[in-house]
């Protein structure tokens, strides 16, 4: 395999020392990291909500409508997050 992908294998060396930060942290905590389907599906629908109005009058007017957007889409939200009970008792 080292030949065929001789340079995604360098590059993966190379890097290493960043993405093996990550196993530093408990496995719970590692899986709140890389698990970001619920953050861009947020995003998605606020970037939604902008993308139809083309410019703002200010920026509170935009402000304004994300907090709306943001008001709306918490309101559907009704899964709850898989193990969160551990992060809920950490002060």
């Amino acid at each position: 395999m080292g030949r065929k992908y001789a340079l995604g294998v360098k590059n993966w060396r190379a890097n290493w020392p960043e993405p093996s930060t990550m196993f530093k942290y408990p496995p719970e905590i590692r899986t709140l990291i890389y698990t970001t389907n619920a953050i861009e599906k947020f995003n998605r629908q606020r970037r939604k909500v902008t993308k139809a109005k083309s410019a703002f009058v200010s920026d509170d007017a935009l402000m304004k409508i994300l907090y709306l957007a943001t008001m709306n889409i918490t309101e559907k939200w009704t899964m709850p997050i898989r193990n969160w009970g551990p992060f809920l008792t950490i002060s």
